[in-house]
């Protein structure tokens, strides 16, 4: 769970999360969406993999990124039991 926590401890993860809401990405497309980098982008991804929070899907040249529901439903259940 650290590394879940780590991984939305940043904005720009937690933009390329937000960008995944919709639809799934490439990482030149996510990459498109910000002013950084595309190594700092690989590296936000790879944080974001590492926690389970996305996965990963090769198609050809590119890798497709989209959002792991289950881990994210989770994480929603575990911060739900602190509610009385």
């Amino acid at each position: 769970m650290n590394d879940i926590f780590k991984a939305l401890n940043d904005a720009t993860r937690r933009e390329i999360l937000e960008l995944l809401k919709t639809k799934d990405l490439s990482a030149g497309e996510i990459a498109d969406h910000f002013n950084i980098s595309k190594p700092s982008i690989s590296h936000h991804l790879d944080i974001l993999k590492r926690a389970d929070l996305i996965t990963s899907e090769k198609s050809g040249q590119f890798i497709f990124y989209s959002i792991n529901t289950t881990i994210m439903e989770d994480v929603l259940q575990w911060v739900l039991t602190f509610k009385k």
